[in-house]
């Protein structure tokens, strides 16, 4: 597995309307094979499944993003469990809290992220899980359900990174952790190689010296090299690491 995954991409947005076979072909010419396409709502989520069932080396996942969660319907679960007999879908999500914006309260955010644990868990499909300034509630609800995935654009300290790990997931660095002011290298040092993957959250985050660019899937492997760099470890072992670990979580991955 001498490959590298983004595990967590949105590639189905305007930005990449135009180009997106140049995209997802350029992301392999630079050794990024496999890409996962995160759904954030039902519209969303049905343009993930298209999308990897057009390209062989995407697959995707499907769920509500806890931005959108007072929008979500009852019948809306149906059609995620519906989505998810497709073999392309390998997880559950993005779900989660985000008390940042508070799009949707915080009532209604922990409601429907329980929800998608209760699917998971009835699927046998992995949660990607969404985080921001929910630390309290996101870890309570953690503890109590424990369900099985990862924590995205994981930005906690090293205390909250074990605690995570201990629970039984594994947490995911995006091109944040290249910008200056990224202030948890110690999370990237100390924590094992068997417990963390990459991502891109594209088209967000674009890795230093992208930033304020539109992100892709390619610049996964300037997470890669930067996280090589903190560990001192070789670009080989972090490639072949996290690749295991992806296959691990998201078993539907081929």
């Amino acid at each position: 597995m001498n490959f590298l995954i983004d595990t967590h991409s949105h590639i189905y947005y305007d930005e990449y309307k135009h180009d997106l076979p140049d995209i997802i072909s350029q992301a392999e010419e630079d050794g990024v094979k496999r890409i996962i396409c995160v759904g954030t709502d039902i519209k969303t989520s049905y343009e993930s499944v298209r999308i990897a069932n057009e390209y062989s080396n995407v697959f995707c996942t499907v769920g509500c993003h806890p931005h959108d969660s007072s929008k979500l319907k009852d019948n809306d679960l149906y059609k995620i469990v519906e989505m998810c007999k497709d073999p392309k879908v390998v997880g559950i999500g993005e779900t989660g809290l985000d008390y940042y914006y508070n799009h949707s309260s915080k009532d209604i955010q922990k409601k429907t992220f329980i929800q998608h644990i209760e699917l998971s868990k009835e699927l046998d499909l992995p949660l990607v899980i969404h985080n921001r300034s929910s630390d309290n509630d996101l870890m309570k609800i953690i503890r109590e359900y424990q369900p099985k995935g990862v924590i995205h654009c994981f930005s906690g300290n090293l205390e909250m990174a074990k605690e995570v790990i201990n629970l039984g997931l594994l947490i995911s660095f995006t091109g944040i952790i290249t910008f200056k002011n990224f202030a948890a290298v110690d999370v990237i040092k100390e924590i094992s190689m068997d417990n963390f993957m990459l991502e891109t959250d594209s088209p967000y985050l674009s890795p230093v010296p992208f930033r304020g660019k539109r992100n892709e899937p390619k610049h996964v492997k300037i997470i890669a090299e930067k996280i090589s760099k903190i560990k001192s470890i070789s670009i080989e072992e972090i490639k072949k690491q996290t690749t295991k670990n992806a296959y691990k979580l998201f078993h539907r991955l081929k």
